[in-house]
């Protein structure tokens, strides 16, 4: 299974844990990633954590209804 992280477009301007909306969303795939290892039991093998920033939307506008449609986090399952 590989969870795939995102942001949306907004600059990420933080001066705290990540530097970038790429570091962020790999920050969250990893955070989904250790919670089912930790909580579910899922075995860490089987799972992945990829992040893709902002560079995979799926609205390009600038409502805030349409940057929070990009701030998700997906699952992709994979063949090994």
């Amino acid at each position: 299974l590989r969870v795939d992280g995102h942001t949306d477009k907004v600059p990420f301007t933080s001066t705290g844990r990540y530097r970038d909306n790429w570091e962020l969303s790999q920050g969250r795939a990893l955070s989904v990633v250790k919670y089912l290892v930790v909580k579910e039991n899922v075995p860490p093998a089987r799972l992945a954590a990829t992040g893709f920033g902002e560079f995979q939307q799926i609205d390009v506008g600038d409502t805030p209804e349409a940057l929070a449609k990009n701030r998700r986090i997906e699952f992709k399952f994979t063949e090994r």
